[in-house]
């Protein structure tokens, strides 16, 4: 196909086997996106749609920043890649001072992947080395939680709690994994930020300590916020008492912040907003605006230390990493970003927009078919009532939403609306109009049947 022709239709949409969607479903009606710019989206049909989730989470500063284009089209001029095993890119370098400076505490160690995904394998990777170089090869057991989703690779969703993962790959999923209970009760109904109840969730921690023993678990994978179930706000507390339970029995504390890093609480990352640090933490998504793909991992120095000392000089002390780990292309990328995040100051426009998206998103719940609204800073979820089966209200809300001009991503029957930190309010109005319009649209279909 010609490159002018490739925003049209395909000839055959056959050969694509396209990920998480229900491909014969799609290939009947497609919906494809052809441009991008600033908060908005064109659809081949010309149409012009809101982006209400920022991609997949993904593009906070809005698509097609300049700054980014120019920062990539330079690096693939002048470097477009250097393989990252015994030899460096002096971006890479920079990168991980600048992350650095941003991470809580003294997370301080960056190591670089290709996305959340295998993020969250290098930061499972990372926990079994670190027990490992204290000769605690006994540590090998991981704490998930219900509900959680941590990417797609078989680390990622053992540890992960999302029930039709589980259920499909279960015959190859990691042994030594266990669950907590999630953090969705009943009396958190249309809560917006934190709820006051729910704190001894976290007390499943202990009981599992207490049942396989504390001495045999490696580390407890959570997001501080459940992103792609649906926005799980933790209750107040909950996060401070893992914390806790992880410094008695010596278990390593990951947080997944590849949804909820990079301002989307409002702070930098959610373990800065609500005040609790982990020893891990896995990022990926907004650190290159979605550009190029890139996944990161930051920990703690002394964690670094012990791999380090427990290897002589000159062997490979970490045997892990990527082809693409910090390629030059995605660094200048990220970098490209941490400049817009200083010079524009992101996180602060995302604190100061939140209050008004809440009010928004909150003011959608006289809605017959909303069954529960939640939310925190810029993200949020719309739980539709149930149409009879699970995921058919959520993808007959999602499509209506799309023909209203209104893009984001659905997940069973949890809209997840993420807008950008570019927002202005008139867009916030536009978004919470356009999302009305759509689920009162699909509301009259669901009448008419």
């Amino acid at each position: 196909m010609s490159s002018e022709n490739r925003t049209n239709i395909p000839n055959s949409l056959n050969e694509h086997w396209m990920p998480f969607t229900s491909n014969k479903d799609f290939k009947k009606s497609p919906r494809l996106i052809t441009e991008a710019k600033g908060v908005y989206l064109k659809t081949h049909h010309g149409k012009t749609q809101i982006d209400a989730s920022s991609g997949l989470f993904c593009n906070p500063l809005g698509h097609g920043r300049k700054e980014i284009t120019e920062a990539v089209t330079k690096q693939l001029e002048t470097l477009d890649y250097a393989q990252p095993f015994q030899q460096g890119f002096g971006g890479s370098f920079e990168l991980a001072t600048k992350i650095s400076k941003h991470t809580p505490g003294d997370l301080n160690k960056i190591f670089y992947t290709i996305c959340g995904s295998t993020a969250v394998e290098t930061a499972l990777k990372i926990a079994i080395a670190y027990h490992r170089s204290k000769g605690k090869a006994e540590r090998f057991r991981f704490v998930g939680r219900e509900r959680g989703y941590h990417g797609m690779n078989i680390g990622c969703i053992s540890v992960g709690g999302m029930i039709n993962n589980v259920k499909t790959f279960a015959s190859v999923l990691m042994p030594g994994v266990q669950h907590m209970r999630h953090t969705h009760l009943d009396e958190h109904k249309f809560v917006s930020g934190q709820p006051e109840t729910g704190a001894d969730r976290a007390d499943d921690l202990e009981r599992i300590a207490m049942n396989f023993g504390p001495e045999n678990i490696a580390a407890c994978i959570v997001e501080p916020i459940a992103g792609s179930t649906g926005t799980l706000v933790p209750p107040k507390g909950y996060l401070q008492k893992l914390r806790e339970t992880c410094d008695k029995h010596g278990i390593l504390l990951i947080f997944d912040e590849v949804i909820t890093g990079w301002g989307r609480t409002g702070s930098s990352f959610a373990s800065i907003e609500y005040g609790v640090t982990p020893d891990i933490m896995t990022m990926a998504k907004a650190t290159t605006n979605g550009v190029v793909p890139m996944g990161v991992v930051a920990c703690k120095d002394e964690i670094y230390d012990s791999v380090m000392d427990a290897s002589p000089m000159g062997s490979v002390e970490l045997f892990h990493g990527y082809t693409y780990s910090g390629i030059p292309v995605a660094v200048a990328a990220a970098l490209a970003v941490q400049d817009i995040f200083e010079k524009d100051d992101i996180f602060n426009r995302a604190k100061n927009l939140a209050p008004y998206f809440q009010k928004g998103l909150f003011s959608l719940q006289d809605l017959e078919s909303v069954e529960n609204i939640r939310g925190y800073g810029m993200m949020g979820g719309i739980d539709m009532k149930l149409n009879t089966k699970p995921g058919k209200a959520g993808y007959e809300c999602f499509k209506a939403c799309y023909e209203a001009g209104v893009n984001f991503k659905a997940t069973g029957d949890c809209l997840i609306i993420a807008p950008q930190f570019i927002c202005e309010e008139k867009h916030i109005d536009e978004i919470i109009d356009k999302l009305r319009t759509g689920i009162t649209n699909y509301q009259k279909s669901q009448k008419g049947h």
